[in-house]
């Protein structure tokens, strides 16, 4: 592995003094984590740390209207929260280490449907939806919260999609990256004719991996599915990852083939994705 080095000035007392900054001549993929409505990026950390093993950069944040801004609740709308995951993913992208052409984001329900229109914004090699929510276009700049109220939600969802009709489903059939798309067997929110929705538009995915997690509930409130998911989640990526990296200023690989399989692994305690009253 080869090293980058930078000419670099200390200021000190007297004025300045020259160094050299030596670093990895590697560039790694990173990672963007959303997490859903009424949740945190607490979270993702523990599901980060894990990640970040495989070998790259993760960045977990708090959309607006959640933990630090939860004031703003009543007022952030779909457009607000785009903005949050844009400056976000600028972030990561920014970070001096990470390949910019090796950027995955990891989204929960509402955190699914951002990610997936962030896809439209910023480039993204890897795409995981987790039991990603689905919404009407119309209202795109109301709040949030009043979505709810002035929509049938439960009845748009619990019928077939096509993408051609929905923002965030024609991001999804316009993606020509990676797909992981996990489904919960008891979910109580996200009816199974959404992931179908989800499933479908994915027609110009490189790949796409669909796994259903029959025992698990909407927010992984129980231990064994916080740990299925986080196990399904590290191995699907660490299957992306190992022909991601380069050397700085060398042409970005093309990531692996996804192989359809899954395995559970040991990870530390994590806080559940509880669901919130509506997503």
């Amino acid at each position: 592995m080869t090293a980058h080095e930078q000419k670099i000035e200390i200021t000190v007392d007297t004025g300045t003094i020259d160094g050299t900054l030596v670093t990895p001549g590697v560039l790694v993929p990173g990672v963007l984590f959303v997490h859903g409505w009424g949740g945190s990026q607490q979270q993702f950390l523990a599901r980060a740390r894990e990640v970040a093993a495989l070998g790259c950069v993760c960045l977990t944040f708090d959309l607006g209207g959640h933990a630090g801004t939860q004031p703003q609740r009543e007022t952030v709308s779909r457009e607000s929260n785009l903005r949050d995951v844009v400056a976000a993913y600028d972030v990561l992208a920014g970070q001096p280490h990470v390949d910019r052409s090796a950027i995955a984001v990891v989204g929960s329900s509402y955190g699914g449907y951002l990610a997936t229109i962030l896809t439209t914004l910023r480039p993204v090699s890897w795409l995981t939806l987790r039991v990603p929510a689905l919404y009407i276009d119309s209202g795109w700049e109301l709040p949030k919260l009043q979505l709810h109220k002035e929509q049938d939600l439960r009845t748009y969802r619990r019928s077939f999609v096509a993408a051609a009709t929905n923002r965030a489903l024609r991001a999804c059939a316009a993606f020509s990256g990676d797909v992981l798309l996990v489904e919960s067997g008891h979910d109580q929110i996200i009816p199974p004719a959404v992931i179908k929705s989800y499933r479908e538009a994915c027609v110009q995915a490189r790949s796409l991996t669909y796994r259903c997690m029959a025992d698990a509930d909407h927010g992984l409130t129980d231990e064994t599915s916080q740990r299925v998911y986080t196990g399904l989640l590290v191995q699907w990526l660490g299957e992306m990852f190992p022909n991601a990296r380069r050397e700085r200023g060398s042409a970005p690989a093309t990531a692996a083939t996804a192989r359809q399989t899954a395995a559970n692994v040991g990870i530390e305690q994590q806080e559940p994705e509880a669901p919130p009253k509506a997503s």
